[in-house]
């Protein structure tokens, strides 16, 4: 099967939307994801899966800790400066969550240091246990067939 094809079928997955955050030698680095996923409640621990060809694959290797950044529905444009989209220039505060970046207005923040890491193909899986979470009360956002989604109730 062609690489189109494939992509096409991850595209009918829908996902919410993070921005992973890690920080090296006192600078922030982000990337958005929809690869994200909950692992295990004992111990807590949750997976983020990094292209071979990313910016931040060596900062989270050298760091060996992150942050998953649920974004909120009104955060679209974070989501496009953190995949590469807006090449503006971007400066913002960021909170802190167990010493660690993340992204104020988030729906959730996961602090997380890493465990395990796999090479799978063309991707690196991370393991991270989790050390701190902080929630707020928002509607996610979502992406689903390549376009950013709004989640409303049936």
């Amino acid at each position: 099967m062609d690489d189109k094809k494939f992509r096409e079928a991850m595209g009918k997955f829908a996902t919410g939307v993070t921005v992973i955050l890690t920080e090296e030698d006192g600078v922030v680095h982000g990337m958005t994801a929809n690869a994200f996923m909950s692992v295990s409640l004992h111990p807590k621990l949750v997976t983020i899966s990094i292209g071979e060809k990313t910016r931040i694959l060596s900062k989270v290797k050298k760091s060996k800790e992150f942050t998953v950044n649920i974004l909120a529905s009104h955060q679209e444009e974070l989501s496009r400066v953190f995949s590469g989209s807006l090449k503006d220039e971007w400066e913002m505060d960021f909170d802190r969550i167990d010493g660690k970046p993340a992204l104020p207005g988030s729906i959730a923040q996961i602090a997380c240091e890493v465990v395990s890491e796999y090479v799978e193909g063309d991707h690196t899986l991370f393991i991270g246990r989790v050390r701190e979470v902080q929630l707020e009360e928002e509607d996610p956002l979502i992406f689903y067939n390549r376009k950013y989604r709004s989640l409303s109730e049936l």
